[in-house]
């Protein structure tokens, strides 16, 4: 895989992952099975692993949950809610309990125990409890944020009202879900009534506690288990297996199935004999959890942004099915990738119904992977063909593998368009990119609506009443072409214009005057928002923000864009000095404003856009730039890294005039020497313990 590929495979990843983050920790609608979700994770993670320069900002490693859904109100958690992250091997099991023996320095033959659980496949919840008294329940939304479903989690028999002795203040974290025979029951009610029927148990029980009428959750046979624990004012034990069991004296229902282990050999045979039992438990699991058992060594271990370094979850293997592809029909996204969807005869995968697959791009049709390897023997796919399903991929699910032997005689190779099939425009695919892309911008229809949806979505603009459905209403009747177009919809079809918002099909006055309204509030938005809220391929949500905070302002970003494009320029270096700025985001940046500045312009005018704003911290080095370099003698160097960044500062490999501190141990060399060069400030271990208060 070359450079390009691999930047283009990230970015790629990082759509089909956020949507699926979107789709089942916010809509409860998943659109894909965990272990298909893992699998691209992983792919993401050894595209980074092997090219770490072109990390993306946006990154799915970097993301917990997604944002919460509207209708509740918002919690924040006084400790963030973390994901876990994977082990799909043995080997990896061995790799990370290997990693925690480096990390802590400790000799291979060092005694080191872990516990071992079933991974519950239900809905993250916290219950945050003060002198032994409920005082709210939150979802785990985003990590940071959740949903407040107190009034629904009173409702669930598992969870108890008050505490018996527990600590002064207590979140408990867990999951809830739903049997198996629990769910077969509520679906046979369900159909009785001509109610909603669930996919599967997990649907089931978070669409049932994120009702906002508490009376249909308590209708609803919920159930809890707690196994973590998240703020808490006094330790509830020493180990994490005397924690859990303080948990069950507390009143809460933990897993039987949890294990103590003494050796990977002990935590493999766990995994394996939960899997066999997988089918008779009366619940879904879909892994097993591993977690270190001394409390004190967790601690030393730390977090990274997303996922504990002490814990991780063994996943199970994704099911399959096989279905006759009916066609091959091509859809154009918002930056104009020609995308190939599999349409099949409809066959259960997992529990849900599949009738569509994402072909992913014409190399894959014909039997090569994004490197242009040969992949399933280098067989091609063709209407008419069974192919194997399992869910994972884009929005839909993906096609695994083809049968050749049932092939019928009448299917012919797959031609992919050379032309867009929305607009007619060239369909061209440039050097490195495995996707084929429309050539026609603005012009085409599926180009312009897509671009005006995601300019209305929720990390965008974000405007009440202005969805994906009306967006598309409004563009096909030609009320609107351009996002500048949406903020002067009120003096075109509002009070005393011949044709009115509120005379329109579906539309009444009331309606209309709240549309106009939250279009107005949305005139003044944040940087970072209207950055993202361009469209422009390859910046997500994430990149958008790193690049108000460096710009600070709109002026600032435009002039430097402007600047940039002489490729010598000081504004180019500047931009790809930005940590996670490569050469491939920093051209897209630069010809995306340059191919529609004039209308980017004007929208700009329309709004104001409000400057980045620093974030505060009480921390010495937040924000700052440390480097290690020499020998530490009271922590290792990963565990010093992870306390630097964990405290807000950036830790980087090599000194540079950025560097705002070296701490030196003994055997420092040349970054000593370019740090005194350089003037750069210079500390010793102590020095640094004494600096963050570790001393």
């Amino acid at each position: 895989m070359t450079s390009e590929q691999a930047e283009g495979e990230l970015a790629r990843l990082a759509d089909i992952l956020n949507r699926a983050n979107i789709a089942y920790h916010r809509d409860d609608a998943p659109i894909m099975p965990d272990a298909d979700f893992d699998a691209l994770r992983l792919r993401n993670a050894q595209i980074e692993a092997r090219f770490p320069d072109l990390v993306r900002p946006d990154s799915p490693a970097a993301r917990v949950g997604a944002a919460p859904a509207a209708g509740f109100g918002k919690i924040q958690h006084a400790r963030r809610m973390l994901s876990l992250a994977n082990a799909f091997s043995n080997g990896d099991v061995e790799d990370f309990v290997d990693g925690i023996r480096r990390f802590l320095g400790l000799a291979a033959d060092s005694p080191l125990a872990f516990t071992a659980e079933p991974k519950i496949d239900g809905l993250s919840l916290s219950l945050r409890y003060e002198k032994g008294a409920l005082v709210y329940a939150a979802t785990r939304g985003d990590g940071a944020t959740g949903e407040d479903v107190t009034a629904n989690a009173r409702t669930i028999d598992d969870i108890p009202s008050t505490l018996r002795d527990g600590p002064d203040i207590l979140e408990i974290r867990g999951e809830v879900y739903m049997t198996h025979q629990d769910f077969a029951a509520l679906n046979s009610r369900q159909a009785d009534a001509g109610g909603k029927v669930f996919a599967n148990p997990r649907n089931a029980a978070a669409g049932s506690l994120r009702q906002l009428d508490a009376s249909i959750t308590r209708s609803r046979p919920l159930r809890f288990f707690a196994y973590s624990w998240g703020d808490v004012s006094e330790p509830l034990a020493d180990t994490q297996m005397a924690a859990i069991a303080r948990l069950a004296q507390l009143g809460f229902c933990t897993n039987p199935q949890t294990h103590l282990c003494q050796s990977v050999q002990d935590m493999i045979a766990v995994y394996s004999a939960i899997e066999a039992q997988r089918a008779s438990l009366g619940y879904d699991i879909d892994g097993i959890v591993y977690k270190l058992n001394d409390l004190a060594l967790q601690d030393r271990m730390g977090l990274r942004s997303t996922t504990p370094r002490w814990a991780i979850a063994h996943k199970f293997a994704a099911e399959r099915a096989w279905t006759q592809l009916e066609a091959i029909e091509i859809q154009v996204g918002r930056t104009g990738a020609l995308s190939p969807v599999a349409r099949l005869v409809p066959v259960t995968v997992g529990g849900v119904v599949v009738s569509n697959a994402t072909l992913h791009n014409e190399d894959y049709i014909m039997g090569r992977d994004s490197r242009g390897m040969v992949i399933r023997d280098g067989r091609d796919i063709r209407a008419g063909d069974w192919v194997e399903v399992y869910r994972a991929g884009d929005v839909i699910p993906k096609i695994r593998d083809v049968d050749p032997g049932r092939r019928p005689d009448t299917a012919v190779p797959y031609e992919f368009p050379q032309t867009c099939p929305e607009c007619g425009s060239p369909a061209l695919r440039e050097p490195g990119d495995s996707v084929r892309r429309c050539t026609g911008g603005m012009v085409c229809p599926a180009q312009a609506v897509e671009r005006l949806k995601h300019f209305v979505s929720r990390a965008a603009f974000d405007i009440e009443g202005l969805g994906a459905k009306q967006v598309e209403s409004f563009w096909r009747d030609g009320w609107i072409a351009t996002p500048k177009d949406i903020f002067t919809l009120k003096d075109r079809f509002g009070p005393g214009q011949p044709r009115q918002l509120k005379n329109r099909e579906g539309w009444g006055e009331k309606s209309a005057t709240n549309l106009f309204a939250a279009i107005d509030e949305k005139r003044t938005i944040p940087l970072g928002r209207f950055i993202f809220s361009l469209g422009i391929r390859h910046v997500g949500e994430a990149t958008a923000n790193m690049l108000a905070s460096h710009y600070g302002t709109w002026e600032a970003l435009r002039t430097a864009l402007q600047d940039a494009k002489d490729p010598e320029s000081a504004a180019r270096l500047d931009l790809l000095s930005i940590d996670g700025v490569g050469g491939v985001l920093a051209d897209s940046l630069i010809s995306g404003f340059a191919a529609e500045s004039d209308e980017i312009d004007a929208l700009a005018r329309a709004l104001t856009i409000t400057p980045a704003q620093a974030r505060a911290s009480d921390s010495p080095v937040a924000g700052k730039t440390l480097v290690f370099t020499g020998t530490l003698e009271k922590m290792t160097r990963a565990e010093a890294k992870a306390r630097a960044e964990s405290l807000g500062a950036k830790v980087a490999g090599s000194v540079s005039a950025k560097t705002d501190l070296l701490i030196a141990g003994p055997g420092a060399g040349s970054k000593a020497r370019k740090a005194a060069d350089l003037g750069v400030e210079v500390i010793d271990e102590d020095g640094w313990l004494a600096m963050i208060g570790a001393l």
